[in-house]
């Protein structure tokens, strides 16, 4: 079993869903975890609560407030965290910003233009901004550090909206560049892309519309893949290419939290896992 002692990584995004799901993946390999997001408080859904499961798990959860809208915040965060440790081993960049209401379709006419900025300008921007600041702390770890950008199918193929398939084709892109670029730091950055997934907001939908979500990803299969992505040994052949968590399941044997590993997902002809 790979231990992740000493390493810390930053979630971004994890007061739930996926962000908490991998926060609490790296927990239970002893991982240090800021946990980053805008919902602070005792609740189910916040990050404190995250990075008291971390701690919960084994690991240490750290939280810090952040809008990742607005780049103040973000480089007053990644400034907090370079005060307080040397280096980051890991960024997980998975903020992203559910416009209200949901763009679910319709044209692109029907909805206004604020969810470009909600789906663009958090879903890509901000994971700009973020590694941007993270990148020094990235060097400092080494070799073995990496950047893990969660994106989606709809990267590839038509979701919800056309500005929610340009961010996540955008993030496909961003991603490969970066690893170009990061190659000789011997830093890391791939793709993850997650199946349909039971967070908090698809429960909440389900509940409403009587949706089956049994067949589904729960938030720390995902996570749990997203560690055996960041631990594999083959990790910088890996940078550049998009990572099927479904993929990543099944080379390293990987269930949820109930015993279970979920059916792939239906990539509509797509084929294994490829270069972004």
């Amino acid at each position: 079993m790979t231990s992740l002692k000493g390493k810390i990584a930053v979630v971004t995004g994890a007061s739930r869903g996926v962000g908490k799901g991998i926060a609490v993946a790296l927990g239970e390999k002893g991982c240090t975890v800021y946990v980053t997001g805008r919902t602070t408080g005792t609740g189910e859904r916040t990050i404190d609560t995250t990075a008291r499961q971390v701690s919960a798990a084994g690991g240490d959860g750290r939280a810090i407030r952040c809008d990742h809208g607005n780049d103040a915040d973000i480089a007053a965060a990644f400034a907090r965290i370079g005060r307080e440790v040397d280096h980051i081993d890991y960024l997980v960049n998975n903020v992203y910003k559910i416009p209200d209401p949901p763009a679910w379709g319709g044209g692109f006419w029907d909805h206004p233009i604020q969810i470009w900025d909600d789906q663009v300008g958090i879903g890509l921007r901000a994971h700009y901004v973020a590694s941007w600041h993270a990148a020094k702390l990235l060097f400092a770890a080494g070799p073995g550090a990496a950047i893990v950008n969660v994106s989606s199918p709809g990267g590839q193929s038509y979701h919800f909206s056309s500005s929610y398939g340009a961010g996540k084709a955008g993030l496909d892109r961003l991603t490969a560049d970066m690893a170009i670029e990061l190659k000789p730091k011997g830093v890391a950055a791939a793709v993850l892309y997650p199946g349909s997934v039971s967070t908090e907001f698809i429960r909440d939908a389900a509940q409403a519309r009587g949706m089956d979500l049994s067949k589904s990803q729960t938030p720390l299969f995902v996570g749990r893949a997203a560690v055996a992505l960041l631990t594999a040994k083959d990790l910088m052949a890996r940078s550049g290419s998009i990572q099927w968590v479904e993929d990543l399941a099944r080379e390293f044997d990987i269930v949820d939290e109930h015993g279970k590993r979920p059916p792939g997902y239906a990539r509509r002809g797509e084929g294994q896992s490829r270069p972004a």
